[in-house]
């Protein structure tokens, strides 16, 4: 008998009294137990705040990424241990690499994230800056800094690693410690996973804490800065949303949780196609990988009412060479779904189902299972059902059997199909099949106000494509309505969900300080010294250089018309650029001030400087006649490391001319040696 355990507060923890048994999911026997509420909830919580907080709040983001990153590394190296103990969940190897491989790549996919798109230091900027006074002496800036608080997770059975990852990768990157609670009939699983963490020694202590079984009072204990994230049930999670102390502190939760997800197949899409093929293809995955135990998986197939037969009749042929049993035994596609209870469930919700619905292919008395001592296992035939008059039927749009079931109806239009799709009050994903731009954009905006993720595929894609059921860390995974209202992954913006937004506002220097970035009309510094000729770490925040002037002749103008091929009128026709309402008369061309510009500030010996590698925001503000002075104030905006050679500086560029009127602003990138 395993005792599955908790991590709390630095120590594993045995179940308790009040334990559950856990079953194989392939044989049926017992095998472990977990569950303790008898632990120090309080103590928990406060060790992740005054342990695993502090410690995640002391580094940059760029240090929690090279984190994530490590913990990435270590876990693809033990992966194999991962997916021995994932084979007692009824899950095949190719499940396991949905879950466990799914779950690795998004750290990495968070540790690439976060070391190219925040910055290196504790504060993250949100937008531009708000002018807020006439003088620019008083301005505004957007910032995000971590919760001082911990983040929940309240994760379902069907990926144990995933699950868990997904969530934490945005949080660590955030700066919030974690507390996880997977569901306690794969528990075992995640708490391989997070033995595995712990012995890396990669997390700061209080970084990571588990709860294997029930988690007591602790939503009693969280306040303001503390984040409740779950996924499951959507009566589970109405239950935990109306926690009186969650209302009263306004303490953040976000909910994915049921889904009828639907497929569409474009009327384009006809048998013989590309994308009937794919069609087929895609839908059979879903209703058979995991065994159909995914929150994205296609409940709902939705197919012009013409093609409904030849889409019934190739989708069970597919099927039927799906074969069931021991997911280690040879030749087996699909394996078992996590216990009895889920099978019982997945039998009931069919049999609800059939009050408006006929089974068309899955004939559970026939079902022939691969394996040795497999009799009493949690296993369930794929099935196919048909709804005939889905306008008037209910329950296929609201009941889900979370198993390896899907169920056919025909729309007779476009605007059919979208009322279909749109009838499961809020879905996580749905998926178009279409060769046709016209009939995407028509569904897409039909459509997305009730989906988290529109999934488009056909010829073009599919060599590249994820999979309808494959939510991407790049990407928002959640979905409006029934499916919960939330929004986890994103990117970047699953990051900011445990963090906090605030209107900081006051002078350009105070500003500067507070982010770390320079602000235009905050102080600057000068050196001797020319910046180019300054290595990474020597360059500072605000340090300044002003160019000597240079005159801008109509030589200059014409040579350069000359020698681009770029003639055009308010360059080369003094009369015609007084015609327009911006000009004076011929002015000079807006790159070849750029160019000037360049010539001015740039120190041209062999140095730390680089590469240029671009320039951001560019604005020409006032236009430049002949005979007009220009100069250049070059200052260091912001500084990033790449790595241990070089790193980017971000320099802020203003072009004045002789009356210190600023002709142009815009930023430039080089990578400058460390």
């Amino acid at each position: 008998m395993q005792n599955v355990q908790s991590f709390v507060a630095g120590e594993w923890v045995d179940p308790g009294e009040s334990a559950r048994e856990i079953a194989n999911a392939v044989t049926g026997k017992i095998f472990a137990r977990a569950g303790n509420n008898g632990f120090d909830t309080s103590g928990m919580l406060e060790f992740a705040r005054a342990k695993g907080g502090a410690a995640l709040r002391a580094m940059t983001f760029h240090d929690r990424a090279k984190m994530l990153k490590a913990l990435a590394l270590y876990l693809n190296e033990n992966k194999q241990h991962l997916y021995d103990v994932s084979f007692a969940s009824g899950a095949t190897q190719k499940d396991h690499l949905i879950d466990i491989d799914g779950g690795i790549g998004t750290l990495f996919v968070y540790a690439s994230k976060g070391r190219r798109e925040l910055p290196a230091s504790q504060v993250l900027i949100d937008g531009e800056l708000e002018q807020l006074g006439r003088e620019g002496v008083f301005q505004g800036q957007h910032i995000y800094t971590p919760l001082k608080g911990v983040a929940v997770h309240i994760n379902a059975f069907n990926f144990p690693v995933w699950g868990m990852l997904e969530k934490l990768a945005p949080g660590l990157l955030a700066g919030v410690p974690c507390v996880v609670k997977p569901a306690t009939v794969t528990s075992y699983i995640t708490e391989a996973c997070v033995r595995l963490i712990a012995k890396s020694d990669i997390l700061p202590e209080g970084a990571l804490q588990l709860v294997a079984g029930g988690l007591g009072n602790t939503l009693e204990l969280l306040n303001c800065q503390d984040v409740v994230t779950f996924t499951g049930s959507a009566e589970t999670a109405l239950l935990l949303r109306n926690t009186p102390n969650l209302l009263e502190n306004s303490v953040r939760f976000t909910a994915e949780q049921d889904s009828l997800n639907a497929s569409i197949l474009g009327e384009d899409a006809t048998p013989g196609t590309l994308e009937f093929d794919l069609f087929i293809k895609e839908a059979t995955r879903e209703i058979t990988v995991k065994a159909g135990q995914k929150c994205t998986a296609i409940r709902r197939i939705i197919a012009p009412e013409n093609l409904v037969e030849p889409v019934i009749e190739a989708l069970s042929n597919k099927l039927i060479e799906t074969s069931v049993g021991d997911p280690q035994a040879e030749g087996v596609r699909m394996g078992a779904l996590v216990s009895t209870e889920q099978k019982q469930d997945v039998l009931s919700k069919i049999s609800q189902l059939e009050a408006e619905a006929e089974i068309v292919y899955g004939d559970q008395g026939a079902l022939e299972i691969i394996g040795e001592g497999v009799e009493h296992g949690a296993f369930v035939a794929p099935t196919l059902l048909h709804c005939a008059n889905p306008d008037q039927s209910m329950l296929v749009h609201e009941v889900e059997a979370f198993g390896p079931v899907s169920t056919v109806m025909g729309y007779r239009d476009r605007q059919h199909a979208i009322e279909l799709a749109n009838k499961g009050q809020g879905s996580l994903v749905a998926s178009l099949i279409t060769h046709d731009a016209e009939i995407a954009r028509d569904v897409t905006l039909g459509i997305a106000a009730f989906h988290g993720r529109v999934y488009i595929n056909d010829r073009v894609s599919m060599s590249e494509s994820t999979g309808h059921g494959s939510p991407m860390p790049h990407m928002v995974h959640g979905g409006p309505g029934r499916a919960g209202g939330g929004e986890e992954q994103g990117g970047i913006r699953g990051v900011k969900h445990f963090m906090q937004r605030t209107a900081v506002q006051g002078s350009p220097d105070m500003l500067s300080a507070i982010t770390g970035k320079w602000v235009p009309g905050s102080g600057t510094i000068k050196k001797p010294a020319h910046p180019f000729t300054q290595r990474f770490h020597e360059l500072e925040i605000g340090q300044t250089l002003r160019t000597e002037k240079r005159t801008v002749t109509l030589d200059d103008i014409e040579h350069f018309a000359e020698f681009t091929g770029d003639t055009f009128y308010a360059h080369m026709d003094d009369a015609a650029a007084k015609r327009n309402p911006f000009f004076p008369g011929r002015v000079a061309h807006g790159y070849l001030l750029i160019s000037f510009a360049a010539g001015l500030f740039v120190e041209p010996n062999e140095g730390p400087v680089l590469a240029n590698t671009g320039l951001d925001n560019l604005r020409f503000q006032k236009p430049v006649p002949a005979g007009d002075e220009i100069s250049v104030e070059l200052t260091v905006k912001q500084k990033t490391p790449r790595n241990n050679e070089y790193g980017e500086v971000r320099w802020h560029v203003k072009l004045v001319n002789q009356d210190d009127d600023t002709l142009a602003e815009y930023e430039l990138l080089t990578m400058v040696a460390i």
